[in-house]
């Protein structure tokens, strides 16, 4: 070794010990902090209970003040126990691991250093932070994978500086593992640190490891839409969760509680579901499009979602032309039709009578309907204008009351004294039955009505759909017709909308979306390779601004994997038509593609792959099969042999460990190791269903051909 070489190690073994000693610092001005919010929330509790105790004591007989009190009382404790309870969570999380990045950069010729962490530490009485949040403005110089000048946007705009420094700091349970001194990009050794992972802790821990490309997305401006088309394994999930996270951080009192995340399925949403709690967020809405149209709707049979996608990879043809249908323009296009006839024509518009007199002309009403209110959605204004009837109605009804009333009391007036005595009883008795009268005519012209009466939408949209069975393709043109002819709303604000795997969703699908939130900007994520949904118009979210009116919209292409190794994306990249995937540099074992003749040998392989997986330590291994009916005969193979999960159903959460998963579950997620059951060469999905099923694999794949005759 020459003295060079020496001198760098003897640096090296500087630096190390310099940060092992500032972590020790760091941890116990954390541990300090946490013991200090302990004390206030004891403190808190003490004082609420001595003060409510007092309270009772003061006002026991007086109830109104009691109530009064505890709905105070529970704000207050709301309040200060989110604050301490949060801080607390997030302080228990840093006292593990504080931070993973550091910068040392020039601003305003001042060396500044930064150590960069999940959740931000500022100590009371202190300006200077012990660990900056990594959604800080200035935390962007960490992931932009340059030294030298740089920039980052604050708040009061673009920052110029100089980043001499940036380290990636490896702690684990608070101890110092490892640090590197990098310009971060995907050959990174902490990346593939993180990616040799098992499935487990990998999407938790993955902000560390978030790349340039991936950052510059997630801290796009808060009013800008992007679409992004990633390949499998390009970060776009992680992308959803951490832009979410990021635009929280940044814009709390405007998307506090307003941000919906919409995925693909429940599986997908539980298997994501701890990732924003992980990063301090709670009261992020997540759902699926399918359970979102629901809640809107009072719509009880409906297709199971696995039964569509078993209908679809079994090709019945009728089936998939419908799909391909209601997945089109040309749908929406009948939908506008559809809809301009009714406004024309399902009223019979016609004079209102009040007795023998026309109180108001067809004529008159018409201009309401295609004129005055023109401007409501046609249902609203039917009962718009049926109010304006109502009243028109109680005018006369008011005028004839009064007459009876002024003709009652002109009789009583004539008559003498004697004649009141004789027959002012009959006289009321006549008034009486003439004020029912005019009653009873009320109700004959308000029945008389029923012209306008407004029908079902789901009734109005069954007879367009020909009465049959309602699939997910439905809810779409079911909420746009109420949106458009009842003026449908979502029932919450919502500022921001997510959406994974966008690929699978059409035109229609991405209005109603915004035509029911109001949303200004959205996040959009999918990978056009990997929709099963058929489409003969290509994938809608490519060609958004066609169909949606964004004020500032941009397209982001991603075509790294960060996922698989080398040898499964090589392997994925022969089922692409286009632009092939550019994987990580990360090497594993090669994929091994074996010719089935048997049943028998197939349970063999599986039994032997899974029994190997286990050995190597993977936690999660999945047998992915085209569709149901192959997991059930791959189940019924295997079960006496294997303890197995069998995915089949939505309402199935996600686990580690093995489990046989159809094609469309799969979608999302990922696993140590994946078996894939190949027997669909002649699909016309086949080439896209390879790529899904074949992208799930994070280290090991291995791919059993059956032959049609097995």
């Amino acid at each position: 070794m020459d003295d060079l070489d020496l001198n760098k190690e003897i640096q090296k073994e500087l630096e190390f010990n310099f940060e092992k000693e500032k972590l020790k610092e760091t941890i116990k001005i954390i541990n300090k902090e946490i013991l200090n919010y302990l004390n206030q929330r004891k403190e808190t509790i003490n004082y609420i209970t001595e003060y409510r105790k007092e309270f009772l004591d003061e006002y026991r007989d007086d109830e109104d003040e009691i109530v009064e009190y505890f709905d105070h009382e529970k704000f207050i404790i709301e309040e200060e126990f989110k604050f301490i309870d949060k801080r607390l969570k997030e302080l228990t999380i840093l006292s593990s691991s504080p931070y993973f990045g550091k910068i040392m950069f020039n601003d305003d010729e001042l060396e500044e250093t930064i150590y960069i962490g999940r959740f931000g530490l500022t100590l009371k009485d202190s300006y200077t932070p012990l660990v900056v949040d990594w959604r800080a403005p200035v935390s962007a110089l960490f992931y932009s994978g340059n030294i030298g000048k740089v920039h980052y946007n604050a708040p009061m705009g673009k920052i110029e500086t100089n980043v001499s420094l940036k380290r990636q700091l490896i702690i684990k349970k608070a101890r110092l593992l490892g640090i590197f001194d990098t310009e971060l990009n995907v050959k990174d050794d902490i990346l593939q640190m993180v990616l040799s992972r098992n499935t487990a802790d990998k999407l938790k821990d993955i902000i560390m490891t978030i790349q340039g490309e991936q950052d510059n997305l997630i801290r796009q401006p808060r009013n800008k839409t992007i679409i992004v088309d990633g390949v499998a394994g390009s970060g776009k999930t992680t992308i959803a969760l951490h832009r979410v996270a990021y635009l929280l951080y940044n814009y709390r009192d405007t998307l506090q509680d307003k941000v919906l995340i919409l995925g693909p399925n429940d599986i997908f949403i539980d298997y994501i579901s701890m990732v924003l709690p992980s990063l301090g967020e709670v009261g992020v809405k997540q759902t699926t499009f399918r359970d979102f149209a629901l809640k809107l709707l009072d719509i009880e049979n409906i297709m199971s979602f696995k039964d569509y996608m078993e209908k679809i990879t079994n090709e019945d043809d009728d089936f998939v032309l419908d799909i391909i249908f209601k997945n089109s323009t040309k749908y929406i296009d009948k939908l506008d039709k559809f809809i301009e006839d009714t406004e024309k024509d399902y009223f019979n518009i016609k004079d209102v009578k009040f007795y023998d007199e026309v109180i108001m002309e067809k004529k008159e009403i018409e201009e309401m309907f295609f004129y005055h209110f023109k401007f409501m959605p046609l249902f609203k204004r039917s009962n718009r204008i049926k109010r304006v009837i109502y009243s028109r109605i109680k005018d006369y009804r008011d005028a004839k009351v009064r007459e009876i009333q002024k003709k009652y009391e002109e009789n009583l007036k004539n008559m003498t004294s004697e004649g009141r005595n004789l027959h002012g009883t009959k006289l009321e008795f006549e008034r009486r039955l003439q004020i029912r009268e005019v009653i009873s005519e009320v109700i004959r012209r308000k029945k008389d009505l029923s012209w306008l009466n407004n029908p079902s939408v789901l009734e109005l949209y069954n007879n367009l759909n020909e009465e049959k069975e309602l699939i997910q393709d439905d809810l779409a043109a079911i909420l746009y017709l109420k949106i458009k002819l009842e003026g449908l709303k979502y029932f919450s604000e919502i500022k921001h909308v997510v959406i994974d795997e966008a690929q699978d969703y059409s035109a229609l699908e991405f209005k109603v979306i915004k035509e029911l939130t109001g949303c200004a900007s959205m996040t959009i994520l999918g990978d056009k390779n990997q929709r099963l949904i058929p489409e003969n118009e290509g994938i809608a979210m490519e060609n958004l601004d066609k169909y949606l009116d964004f004020k500032d919209i941009e397209y982001f292409k991603l075509d790294k994997s960060y996922r698989s190794t080398q040898e499964i994306m090589e392997y994925a990249n022969n089922y692409l038509k286009d632009e092939p995937i550019i994987p990580l540099v990360r090497s594993g074992e090669k994929v091994v593609e074996k010719q089935i003749e048997t049943h028998e040998e197939l349970k063999e392989e599986i039994l032997k792959s899974i029994k190997v997986f286990r050995e190597k330590g993977y936690e999660s291994i999945a047998v992915i099969c085209k569709n149901s009916m192959e997991v059930n005969k791959v189940n019924d193979m295997i079960k006496d042999s294997i303890h197995i999960k069998t995915v089949n159903r939505e309402d199935i959460i996600y686990t580690s460990g093995e489990s046989i998963v159809p094609s469309y579950f799969a979608k999302g997620l990922e696993f140590d190791a994946v078996i894939l059951i190949d027997s669909s060469v002649e699909d016309k999905n086949y080439e896209k269903m390879m790529y899904v099923m074949a992208t799930r694999a994070l280290h090991e794949l291995k791919v059993y051909k059956i032959k049609e005759s097995a």
